[in-house]
């Protein structure tokens, strides 16, 4: 397959490794010139997966990328951009997206935005410098395209990749937008040192807490045990590399949102979500209390005290 991977950064970069490896005729797609000049000069990306070895993967300006003729377009960009950037899209070739997170500015769904092409999404616990490297992993594809998610899974699957096919789009992309906000929460248990049960305890109840949404908006309850869900949120909430984990440990330990993300030096999807996804809780009628919790901590309220207010919640059924 011919596959224009639309977005540099380290998930963007990692899959055009995957397809490369797979045999595919692969371009990075890059917003900036002078990246894609580095790339195909240095066979590495100066700023992201910077011990990725790309080469056999073309790198080019956005402007003069190879978009209409590709037979596969993947989409790894910013979720505030996401519908932006699908829009500029010319021709009429299946769209991946790799985006995890909903779009700011009307809550919907990332693939809702895609029109006048197929659109499938990958989720999965995908740390993107362990699949630049080649570690084994597994995700899941789903898309209301059958004949699509199917073809790509043939296409992606590797010894070291794995792919399966999910029927449940809704399901998977909203797996795919919450785990970031949880965990940022779990990074703020990390950074106030309140141990593995207490982290343990916040990702089973982080687990519901996105699967009673994904209940109201017609996902399927199985999902949340697979790939997309306890998979993802359990990688993204302990991995060490981990970019929400990670911003919510520094916001516990004193930084604010913004200056978490500038050291993180990179897309922080919980960030942009959380409010998101408050606020389509909130017109569903849905209690999501660490989702709210957290926008409450980006709002300027102490951790402790969240913490003690979730504590102090009335008990109940599990």
């Amino acid at each position: 397959m011919r596959v224009t991977v639309v977005g540099a950064g380290s998930w963007g970069t990692a899959f055009a490794v995957l397809a490369r490896d797979r045999g595919h005729d692969v371009t990075l797609a890059c917003r900036d010139p002078e990246q894609a000049r580095a790339i195909d000069l240095t066979g590495r990306n100066p700023r992201y997966a910077r011990d990725a070895d790309l080469g056999g993967i073309a790198a080019a300006p956005l402007d003069r990328a190879p978009l209409a003729g590709a037979d596969l377009l993947v989409a790894a960009v910013p979720s505030r951009v996401f519908g932006e950037v699908v829009r500029s899209l010319p021709g009429g070739s299946p769209l991946l997206s790799l985006t995890k997170g909903l779009d700011p500015a009307t809550g919907a769904r990332l693939s809702t935005l895609v029109q006048g092409r197929p659109v499938a999404v990958l989720s999965g616990p995908n740390i993107a410098e362990e699949v630049a490297a080649g570690l084994p992993t597994a995700a899941a594809i789903a898309s209301d395209d059958e004949e699509l998610a199917l073809r790509l899974q043939e296409a992606l699957n590797s010894t070291t990749f794995r792919v399966y096919v999910n029927p449940d789009l809704i399901g998977v992309e909203l797996c795919a937008a919450a785990k970031n906000v949880i965990a940022l929460a779990a990074g703020g248990v990390d950074g106030l040192g309140l141990g593995d049960n207490a982290k343990a305890a916040l990702i089973a109840r982080g687990l519901a807490e996105m699967a009673r949404l994904g209940e109201a908006c017609g996902a399927r309850a199985e999902t949340y045990a697979g790939l997309a869900g306890m998979g993802d949120l359990s990688v993204t909430c302990w991995s060490k590399r981990g970019r929400n984990r990670r911003a919510g440990e520094l916001i516990a330990r004193g930084a604010s949102p913004g200056a978490a993300a500038a050291e993180i030096g990179t897309v922080v999807e919980g960030l942009t979500t959380a409010p998101v996804l408050r606020d389509l809780s909130r017109r569903l009628g849905i209690e999501l209390p660490i989702t709210e919790g957290v926008c409450r901590v980006l709002e300027g309220v102490e951790l402790h005290d969240l913490v003690a207010s979730l504590m102090r919640r009335a008990p109940t059924e599990e």
